[in-house]
């Protein structure tokens, strides 16, 4: 099932239906920015899916960075995981507060660290409790697991890839973030960040991925959605955005049409907005 491009997403229907299962873990990875005055944790504690487990991005991050929740190593990661009970012979549907934002995120960090048997809860927490379904505010007590984490360096970009390919254009890079902030007509939400895009980036908004309804597109729609940003999917792609949530958006529609290992720039606007050497495109 993990090899099939489909099996990223999975409906509230069939978590209803498989919740139960020995093999099925969840976690919650909701995040949210700071304009959105919203406690993740405090949101968790109070209401969930059954048997969920808080994933918290932030954490489970390298705090010595400086950037907010960059890839930890494959040592903490696996550290993290094994002690929410998520290991090998798991399959691990992630799901958050804001439709599917840092869910892919969390999905994405499962995919880099080798665990392919990963999905995303389509409409995420919203959809789950509009239908009905069952939410408690109990503490799952998870029983430790090994985690085999192998890194996939191959679905990950550092600054110095990213700038070289400026110059080569070897690789098609996209950005996540909303027209305003790409052109630099709107100011970055973070403090001390310079407005604009990478030169040579295109602009997909990650919310054009999605329906009315806040589940995302498939097939044709989904397709359209990137060719009309002007992206060739026969050609390597990266995908970028404030902070590496919303360019995991784009990579997962990605993995829906097939391209197995996109890479996220995971330093981002953040990185790159925030230093003062980094040359900065703006307009459309």
């Amino acid at each position: 099932m993990a090899d099939d491009p489909e099996s990223a997403l999975v409906s509230t229907e069939w978590l209803a239906a498989h919740m139960d299962a020995p093999d099925i873990r969840v976690i919650d990875a909701s995040w949210y920015l700071p304009e959105d005055d919203r406690d993740p944790r405090a949101e968790y504690e109070a209401a969930h899916i059954p048997g969920a487990l808080f994933f918290d991005v932030d954490e489970i991050a390298d705090s010595g960075s400086g950037l907010p929740h960059m890839l930890p190593d494959a040592e903490k990661f696996a550290s993290r995981v094994r002690r929410l009970g998520l290991g090998d012979g798991n399959r691990i549907v992630a799901y958050d507060g804001g439709g599917v934002r840092a869910s892919a995120r969390a999905w994405w960090m499962f995919k880099v660290f080798g665990h392919d048997d990963v999905a995303v809860l389509d409409g995420g927490f919203g959809k789950w409790a509009a239908e009905g379904r069952p939410v408690d505010d109990l503490p799952p007590i998870p029983r430790e697991r090994h985690f085999t984490a192998r890194k996939n360096h191959v679905m990950v970009r550092h600054i110095d890839q990213v700038w070289g390919n400026i110059d080569s254009g070897h690789e098609q890079l996209v950005d996540a973030r909303g027209p305003g902030r790409f052109s630099g007509a709107e100011p970055e939400p973070r403090k001390g960040m310079r407005s604009g895009h990478i030169p040579g980036a295109l602009n997909l908004h990650y919310a054009k991925l999605f329906k009315p309804d806040g589940t995302m597109m498939r097939g044709d729609d989904l397709s359209a959605a990137f060719a009309d940003a002007g992206l060739e999917l026969d050609r390597p792609i990266v995908t970028t955005c404030g902070s590496g949530i919303t360019a995991s958006v784009l990579a997962l529609g990605l993995h829906l049409l097939g391209h197995r290992e996109t890479a996220v720039y995971d330093g981002a606007w953040c990185e790159w907005g925030g230093r003062d050497d980094t040359p900065v495109a703006t307009g459309g």
